[in-house]
């Protein structure tokens, strides 16, 4: 049941378990380094984690700048997934983006990546174009979908 598990802005402290979750999701995951300073040197930045029992299993991010959301990251422990924690995940974002004034939200999304797409469109995202080469870790190209908050 989703609504046994905590959300929370992330913190220092959260970092090493944060890099657990970027691991198991990523073929090119972001370091430690570039995780503190989302936290303490990028003002427009935004990351929430969920918890089970004290353990951090999924986190999300992304940039408010203005009146749009850019998510940066969204992933869930590999156990963890199908279990609709993204969507709610995402519900979490985009509602503290609209709170914090964001009217629309956009993100990159590999294009092999059916599962995610499915559920961004679930949530109402819709196709806005191709960044070509985007992902470094293969070329592959990424779509860009947007939504109205």
């Amino acid at each position: 049941m989703v609504d046994a598990y905590v959300y929370r802005y992330m913190r220092d402290e959260d970092i090493d378990q944060v890099l657990e979750v970027e691991h198991a999701s990523f073929s090119t995951p972001w370091s430690r380094e570039a995780f503190y300073n989302e936290i303490h040197k990028n003002k427009f930045a935004v990351y929430i984690v969920l918890e089970e029992d004290n353990k951090i299993i999924g986190y999300c991010g992304n940039w408010v700048v203005i009146d749009e959301a850019h998510v940066t990251n969204v992933a869930i422990l590999p156990g963890y997934r199908g279990k609709k924690l993204g969507e709610a995940l995402m519900n979490k974002l985009m509602s503290v983006s609209r709170e914090m004034g964001a009217r629309t939200m956009t993100l990159e999304v590999r294009v092999t990546n059916h599962v995610a797409q499915s559920l961004y469109r679930k949530l109402g995202f819709q196709n806005g174009g191709i960044r070509k080469n985007y992902y470094s870790d293969n070329q592959e190209d990424a779509l860009i979908m947007w939504v109205n908050l």
